[in-house]
């Protein structure tokens, strides 16, 4: 089941597996449902129209996005190798606690073929590639989506506590195409690949699986939502294992493509 949020010409629209949810159907309340309500909610909310009009990202705009960071051996010796402060990526990497950061909120999320931005002040700017879990009211797992947690590593290396600046700003969070309603236990073993294109040609390309993470997909939202109440849920990014070399940089015009499993988010950088 996939769920997915469209810009119509009067108003936005929610649709399951392609066809509109009636009018009755509200995601924030939605978000409140465990897993277990959820096929038969949704199956009695489809009508038999076909949806249309552009897809935007399956958030609503008060919801939140989180972000979980160095989750991932490859981010981790990305992360050290960027900083001269040593050792603190490496301690959060083994430690019990995870890093978990604010990203986004709901009106500032890009959705697919929506543009992403690079800072102005940023000369090393790189796409992360993140499942992105679908976290209910409960902090329970209702489903994923693909997210692209966009970095720039110049800063965030010159001092670990310039991560808010490093990550959050216009156009550096996107969600999309929609939301892959399933279990925990169905996210352990998915295909995550990111590729960039610059003036049609590929320039980067990597991959990796949901089975290299640390961390559990239930620890990390036990650990967002151990303090933090989310009435309405909330999204988590779960952290990148695709980090592109000290080499590589994005700049404006380069379309950047990340698939997990058979959903595929894509954006163009803009300035």
């Amino acid at each position: 089941m996939i769920l997915t949020k469209h810009q119509c010409e009067d108003s936005e629209h929610w649709a399951l597996d392609g066809y509109l949810l009636s009018s009755e159907f509200d995601f924030k309340q939605f978000c409140c449902n465990h897993p277990r309500e959820v096929s038969s909610l949704l199956t009695s909310l489809r009508s038999d129209e076909k949806a249309t009009g552009t897809l935007i990202a399956p958030i609503e705009y008060d919801q939140e996005v989180w972000a979980c960071g160095v989750t991932y051996l490859r981010s981790r010796d990305a992360r050290e190798a960027e900083t001269d402060v040593k050792n603190v990526y490496d301690m959060v990497y083994e430690a019990k606690r995870p890093e978990l950061f604010f990203k986004a909120i709901g009106w500032r999320v890009k959705g697919s073929q929506s543009a992403i931005r690079i800072r102005r002040d940023s000369h090393w700017n790189v796409p992360e590639p993140e499942l992105t879990l679908l976290i209910n009211s409960h902090g329970e797992i209702l489903g994923y989506c693909v997210g692209n947690d966009v970095s720039s590593r110049n800063i965030e290396g010159e001092n670990p506590l310039y991560l808010p600046q490093a990550k959050v700003y216009d156009g550096s969070c996107a969600l999309g195409p929609g939301i892959c309603l399933t279990g925990a236990e169905r996210m352990q073993n998915l295909s995550i690949e990111l590729v960039i294109e610059r003036e049609g040609r590929v320039i980067f390309k990597g991959d990796t699986s949901t089975s290299q993470i640390k961390r559990s997909f239930e620890e990390l939202a036990s650990y967002l939502t151990m303090e933090t109440t989310f009435p309405f849920g909330a999204f988590l990014l779960t952290g990148t294992g695709i980090i592109p070399d000290e080499a590589f940089s994005l700049s404006v015009g380069d379309k950047v493509i990340i698939t997990i499993d058979t959903l595929v988010l894509e954006n163009r950088v803009e300035s």
